[in-house]
């Protein structure tokens, strides 16, 4: 018998294309459009009602890059429509049809009321069937940055892109909906798709391909309105048939993944949540089952700001239950590189936020679109209350699939918690037949679960949920052949699922991404502002509180607040990485520096409240160990000392951890002696060869030398660095087959001679770029700092800094939030061969069975640690730190110009000496005059006994009760015995979160039975 099943087919989607979508809407009438476009940036509503509007035509070209124009639409509902369904419909000029990466708009009512978001994939505005409409269409320019790919594009940012326009306005119309028309377009899709994915060998899909054939044979092409009730008759039956009793559940979860800022700058932002969120709310009043899960308090926080009314219908439809806030995190951060500190601050003002607003405690954390994920994950999800973790991104591997998608993660300190990854493989779901199959197929814990989440809308840029994808959902809830599909609260997914799967799989340690490994790297100054953000924030609130509890200093608590939420909505998971486009890391820049300038400014009032009257300098030590060391004092304040070539006077000096007192000065164990280019100082010596490299470093205390035969330390590469696609994202293991070492010397030259501080200077060219190291070494201190300058301007290249160590570690340990991981150094399995990229944060230590080595750093991140053989047979450990980065996608001068980073060699190094050298470079001891007042109150506010126990931060309380909050770990993965307590007396009212003495157990971060960890 002749098989015509490929002709039906071709038949059906041509009538589907060519007809039945076609008639869709009908009858039209066109809306008269008059335009304002907006000189500049985006203006509110009140403006745009009150602005002046010229004549505007369908056909017309608007929109410059990045610009804003004001439609206002006029029109008359024909008299005859009346109890019709009417729709204003429009095509900005929409270019594709991805949501939120072009053309948009927020329209609003006459009065100035937000009705609705356009987008190529929701164009439809509900309008009254009787009487005059008057909208005005909010539209933005925005440019599709990836539009031909991953090519270096200058529409990135305003002050580079080309001022054509950029759209052409397609329709602005009055039109019915018919309504048959429209939902037999959904049960074809629906039967269609779910055809397609079943087996040849499936009676089922047959049945399907001939219940659409009989659809077609009633259906008139020639009067599709007229016949469209009949046609959709005859699906009737085959489309209500039950799943099968073993059937998938699909746990269904709208949500609309917005990008706090990616191909479009904050600003930006700001009004995508406008639009969808209007999108969402008018959704749930037509589909009162539809469950809607959203995340990023930021975002909450603008819509509150900039849109109430739509606030208003958030909160609203949260008390009903369509609205889910989840996540509990000020924006969904990054997954690595934010410190400890800025992840629980994450967690606090994200779940108090959610509680504040909507009364409402977040169950689980809610990233599904991070780089990887830190293993100090689950013990911080567990401690700020949270019963389970969701993430999609892992997904995305490019050599190893993930062996589970339900499971219980595990992490340093050994708390679990409930994951799960949906194996629908997409967060911005649309219910197709592809994707449901797709996800029962790929379900990796059959057998022990039956149940996975799918979130569906539009997304990355916004746009959400649609009622076509509500309506396909009511289709697919029973109906054989599929997987059902419940539209679901995700606590109730998650409870559900857990319950089913009691004795889920544990996955231990990190959630590493095997891919998009250069964000460790990219755009190196916006990292660095992230990293002297969390430490002057340390400080500040270090130094603040302490004044206060002394000496009466006023608390600055809602500059903090603000600076912290600042700080936190940079670290959001295309800024902090630096995949985000020219004007974003422009404007993260100027952010810091304000930043910056803001908290030294409460740092430097709080030292000088402390300091009270007297000539005596005073010195601040924020690190959390007793610090004996050199510090460089301002000339003017008049101290004995070394003169340095920057003005001012080395003086070594002792101050408690976390403490403040008088500087004083200490006598030196040994003298920094410097030859012409040798910098010895008695616990270590440092010889720089002719090409300024480091020939030796030799452990006089250890009595070993530290680089490996023959083998030469602080060694820049330069690396050919043009990944496969992702420019800014990805790293490909390739750039290793092409590079140049950097041995040509512009000059090396002595800067100082001791005897507290000796340093050599070496300057460098290649290509269009220079490097100025100055290698340091002060008296009493192991550790020797590279301080280095960088003016980049090479293009598609990395720069790596190598230290081949004469160590044999088959692993290293790298600083992550509150602890460290260990990581092989060889590559036995496919696993550890994708890990040929890695992240830290303060310090990376190398070690082997009584030796180690740290390499510390204040604001990189990205580095390789391997084994190399060797010419006499035995082999090198190598570690290398990643510097700085030239791609040219989707900022084309990403990384240009200078860069200035400090890195530092520890010879000798147990990871407690790694984690202490790492606070100390990163928080370098400050030196303050005093302001006059009673002050002069020195010492620590807080102190521990036991090495191992590290004060992570010191704060008030931010209810203002008075209470001081302070958050400590174990700092190096083992049981012991402590304290920690306030010294002092006489402090009235004070109170303290924690007070803590006894057995911490393998505490790597906060988990404490019976103490409050200090969340507040």
């Amino acid at each position: 018998m002749f098989d015509d099943r490929k002709q039906v087919e071709a038949r059906l989607d041509r009538v589907l294309q060519q007809r039945i979508r076609p008639a869709v809407y009908g009858p039209v009438v066109p809306l008269t459009v008059t335009a304002w476009h907006v000189p500049d940036e985006p203006v509110p509503v009140a403006e745009a009602l009150g602005a002046s509007y010229s004549a505007f035509a369908v056909g017309e070209r608007w929109g410059r890059p990045w610009s804003t124009t004001w439609f206002r639409v006029v029109g008359e509902v024909p008299a005859e429509w009346a109890g019709r369904r009417v729709e204003a419909v429009f095509d900005l000029g929409f270019i594709g049809d991805w949501p939120g990466g072009q053309a948009e708009a927020l329209v609003y009512s006459a009065s100035g009321e937000p009705v609705k978001g356009i987008e190529p994939r929701n164009q439809y505005v509900p309008v009254a069937d009787v009487g005059r409409v008057e909208l005005f269409l909010e539209a933005a320019g925005n440019p599709d940055i990836l539009a031909n790919g991953f090519i270096p594009t200058l529409l990135g940012d305003k002050l580079t892109a080309p001022a054509d326009p950029l759209y052409v306005f397609g329709r602005a119309d009055l039109a019915v909906l018919n309504e048959d028309v429209w939902h037999l377009v959904l049960d074809i899709e629906v039967a269609s798709e779910l055809m397609r994915e079943l087996s040849e060998h499936d009676t089922r899909r047959h049945e399907l391909l001939r219940a659409l054939e009989r659809m077609l044979d009633v259906l008139d092409i020639a009067d599709v309105v007229g016949t469209a009730a009949v046609a959709r008759a005859s699906l009737v039956d085959v489309l209500s048939r039950p799943a099968h009793a073993s059937a998938h559940t699909l746990s269904s979860v709208g949500h609309a993944h917005i990008d706090s800022a990616w191909l479009w700058p904050l600003r930006e932002t700001v009004r995508k949540t406008g639009r969808t969120f209007s999108n969402v709310t008018a959704l749930a009043k037509d589909y009162p089952e539809f469950v809607f899960a959203c995340s990023q308090a930021q975002q909450y926080a603008w819509a509150k700001e900039h849109h109430p009314a739509v606030y208003a219908r958030m909160q609203e439809a949260a008390k009903a239950g369509n609205w889910v806030p989840v996540g509990g995190m000020w924006v969904e951060a990054d997954g690595n590189l934010p410190g400890g500190e800025a992840l629980a601050r994450q967690l606090v003002h994200g779940k108090r936020f959610f509680l504040d607003e909507f009364d409402v405690e977040c169950e689980g954390v809610w990233l599904p679109d991070s780089f990887g994920y830190t293993a100090a994950y689950p013990q911080l999800a567990k401690l700020a209350g949270m019963k389970w973790f969701l993430t999609q991104k892992i997904s995305w591997n490019q050599t190893n699939k993930m062996p589970h998608h339900t499971f219980r993660w595990e992490g340093i300190d050994g708390s679990r918690i409930f994951t799960h990854f949906p194996p629908v493989d997409t967060y911005n779901a649309v219910f197709s037949g592809e994707e449901l199959a797709h996800a029962a197929r790929n379900y990796a814990d059959k057998g022990g679960g039956t149940r996975s989440l799918v979130p569906f809308g539009h997304g990355d840029g916004g746009g959400g949920p649609t009622r076509e994808m509500m309506e396909k959902a009511r289709r697919l809830r029973d109906l054989e052949g599929s997987p059902r599909v419940v539209v679901q609260d995700p606590n109730v997914f998650f409870r559900e699922a857990e319950a089913e799967y009691s004795d889920a799989p544990v996955w231990s340690g990190e959630l590493y991404l095997e891919l998009h490994r250069a964000t460790y790297t990219s755009q190196a100054r916006t990292k660095s502002g992230n990293r002297r953000s969390e430490h002057l924030l340390r400080e500040a609130e270090l130094w603040a509180a302490t004044a206060a509890v002394r000496v009466g200093f006023a608390y600055p608590y809602e500059e903090l607040d603000r600076l912290w939420k600042t700080v936190l909505l940079h670290q959001f998971h295309d800024i902090l990485p630096g995949s985000s486009i020219a004007w974003v890391h422009r404007e993260a820049e100027a952010t810091y520096a304000r930043v910056a300038a803001e908290l030294n400014g409460i740092v430097e009032a709080a030292g000088a409240a402390l300091a009270g009257v007297g000539e005596v300098p005073w010195v601040l030590n924020a690190g959390p160990r007793r610090r004996v060391e050199v510090v460089a004092v301002p000339g003017e304040m008049g101290v004995e000392g070394q003169p340095l070539v920057d003005g001012t006077v080395a003086v070594l000096v002792k101050v408690e951890g976390s403490g403040a007192g008088p500087l004083v000065s200490c006598a030196a164990g040994a003298d920094v002696v410097v030859g012409e280019r040798v910098l010895e100082n008695g616990l270590v010596r440092v010889v720089i060869d002719e090409d300024g490299l480091f020939s030796s470093v030799y452990d006089l205390v250890e009595e070993r030398e530290v680089l490996a035969p023959g083998e030469r330390g602080n060694l820049l590469r330069l690396h050919t660095d043009f990944p496969n696609q992702w420019d800014a994202w990805d790293i490909d293991k390739h750039y290793r087959h092409q590079f140049v070492d950097l041995t040509d010397v512009e000059s090396i030259e002595v800067v100082e001679r001791g005897p507290l501080v000796g340093a050599v200077r070496v300057t460098r060219r290649f290509g269009e770029s220079s490097v100025v190291q100055t290698v340091r070494v002060r008296a009493g201190s192991a550790r020797i700092d590279v301080e280095t300058e960088i003016d980049w301007h090479e293009r598609e290249k990395i720069l790596k800094v190598g230290f081949p160590l004469d160590v044999h570690a088959d692993r290293s340990a790298a600083e992550i939030q509150f602890g460290h991981v260990f990581r092989p150094t060889h590559t036995n399995t496919s696993w550890e061969a994708a890990r040929f990229e890695m992240f830290c944060h303060r310090w990376v230590h190398v070690g082997e069975p009584g030796y180690g080595v740290a390499v510390l750093n204040d604001s990189t991140y990205g580095h390789d640690v391997g084994r190399e053989a060797r010419a006499d047979g035995g082999t090198t450990t190598t570690l290398r730190l990643s510097l700085v980065r030239a791609p040219r996608c989707p900022d084309p001068e990403a990384d240009q110009g200078v860069h200035r980073m400090t890195y530092s060699l520890l010879p000798g190094a147990s990871i407690a000496d790694a984690v202490e050298g790492g606070y100390a470079v990163n928080l370098p001891l400050r030196v303050v005059a005093g302001s006059g007042g009673a002050g002069g109150a020195g010492g620590a506010l807080v102190e521990v006994e036991g090495r191992k126990v590290v004060v992570e931060s010191v704060k008030l309380a931010d209810d203002r009760s008075g209470d001081v909050v302070v958050r400590l770990y174990e700092s190096v993965g083992g049981g012991l015995r402590g304290r920690c307590c306030g010294l002092g007396s006489g402090w009235g009212g004070l109170r303290w979160w924690i007070c803590w003495s006894g057995r911490l157990g393998r505490n790597w971060g906060l988990k404490r039975t019976g103490v409050r960890c200090g969340w507040g």
